[in-house]
């Protein structure tokens, strides 16, 4: 599919619009409750490859500032839309705004919109259409925008408070799974106006990445920056990154990974944890194994901090100390049809061996028996299928589990989305113990990154376990 030439001034109605040609919107999962594996090394992701059908709207009106890159943005958009097998739809025309319309969108883009651009109804209209499964990606100015709709305030995540002179500045990518921000290293440095909000979001939507104000002059927000996040919000998805002020942004491969992984979350092609996350301490950061120990054969081998499995069959475990009650988030992504697993709840052992036989392992494998699978509880419980496969990014692609053991109750999220309820009820098991990955056998590549965890109170009817 090759994207529409934009449309200015145009309502993009859908009896004149191109048909679309990708399949219906993808509902949003459930609250809480490119196969090759070319190297770990850092680089921008292939942007040419047919990713996801769809289409885009690009909504650039400005009733205040107007940012001379928006020409730039929405070529790059149109851009990234052919080489990606989505259409994209531009305009600046507010009456595109209104529920027969914006119903044939998989996500609009607010491109450095600016002030007052939509009235009563066509507010109501987008609040629809969100709340329908749509999706909401905002670029830079878009922050500065409907300072008085309150539910856009909710949706962007944050409001433009102030900002410095362009400079170059320093960015920490805090989460590495995130379509827009995977094919990013820790650290990514790079030159744009960097925006001050009036609030942070962390509370209330997933930080993907913060700005270290040690970097640059002109930082009002302190040790916590965020400038990239993501969330549902009121039944669709949402997706803002600060970034995009200059026109050279748009020509630079790695703003551009971030702009598609962006678009692909609003839009449901890729899917990811956008859960707040708050509290967690890190058992591997990606700079060192301290506290881990190998069991058995094989090895994990560590390069741009990832962890990739080798050989086996083997447990590298977190001997720093056992767990009781505890959320343990972690992501992982297979090259193929690989196998390996998180294992939980086994003692202390330099045998690979005791922890299948003593704990209980949460799968990760593409193609074996339900019970076997990917979110499952190896041999104990299949994952519910069809949350799973409507939650699951493909081998090639970064997924995040988060396993919440509370007393003898383990539930496993798969990229936020609820996929296993488990309940041990075997009184020579425990779900209490240690925590391990395994390193299956010679013909399986598994990566893992920021492994993170944070303990929960013990529930009351489980005593002290």
């Amino acid at each position: 599919m090759t994207a529409t030439g934009r449309t200015e001034n145009s309502t993009a109605d859908p009896n004149t619009a191109r048909t679309r040609e990708g399949g219906p919107r993808r509902p949003p999962g459930p609250e809480e409750g490119a196969p090759s594996h070319a190297g770990l090394r850092t680089a921008a992701p292939d942007t040419t490859a047919k990713q996801a059908d769809g289409r885009v709207l690009v909504f650039s009106r400005t009733a205040g500032f107007r940012h001379d890159s928006i020409p730039e943005g929405i070529a790059a958009i149109e851009d990234l839309g052919a080489k990606n097998g989505f259409t994209v739809d531009a305009t600046e025309d507010p009456t595109a705004f209104r529920q027969g319309n914006l119903n044939q969108y998989d996500a609009v883009v607010f491109l450095s919109t600016t002030g007052d651009v939509l009235d009563t109804n066509q507010q109501r209209a987008f609040e629809h259409y969100i709340s329908q499964g749509g999706g909401y990606v905002g670029v830079h100015a878009a922050a500065d925008t409907e300072y008085d709709w309150p539910f856009y305030g909710g949706l962007a995540g944050a409001y433009f408070e102030s900002h410095p002179q362009i400079q170059p500045a320093a960015i920490g990518v805090e989460d590495r799974a995130h379509p827009a921000t995977a094919h990013l290293g820790p650290v990514w440095e790079r030159t744009d106006e960097w925006y001050n909000y009036r609030t942070n979001p962390r509370e209330h939507a997933h930080v993907l990445a913060t700005l270290d104000e040690t970097s640059y002059t002109g930082g009002s927000m302190g040790e916590d920056h965020p400038i990239s996040w993501c969330q549902e919000y009121e039944g669709g998805r949402a997706f803002y990154t600060g970034l995009g002020h200059t026109k050279e942004s748009y020509a630079e491969p790695e703003f551009l990974g971030h702009l598609l992984g962006g678009i692909r979350y609003a839009t449901g092609a890729a899917r990811a944890d956008c859960r707040p996350e708050t509290g967690y301490e890190p058992l591997f950061d990606g700079t060192g194994t301290d506290g881990w120990k190998q069991a058995g054969p094989g090895q994990f081998t560590l390069e741009d901090g990832t962890l990739t499995s080798t050989g086996g069959m083997g447990l590298l475990w977190y001997e720093g100390r056992e767990f009781g009650s505890y959320s343990l988030k972690l992501d992982w992504r297979m090259a193929g049809d690989d196998n390996s697993g998180v294992f939980v709840g086994f003692p202390a052992s330099d045998d690979p061996w005791s922890a299948v036989d003593s704990g209980y392992e949460v799968q990760i494998d593409a193609t074996d028996a339900e019970d076997r699978t990917t979110g499952s509880v190896y041999t104990f419980q299949a994952a519910d299928i069809e949350a799973r496969d409507a939650a699951l990014n493909p081998p090639g692609e970064w997924n995040t589990y988060e396993i919440r053991v509370e007393g003898e109750r383990l539930r496993v999220f798969l990229n936020g989305v609820l996929v296993n309820d488990f309940r041990n009820e075997d009184p020579e098991r425990s779900l209490q113990g240690h925590i391990g990955l395994q390193n299956h056998g010679d013909e399986d590549e598994v990566s893992f990154r920021n492994i993170r965890v944070k303990e929960l109170p013990a529930p009351p009817d489980e005593g002290g376990n």
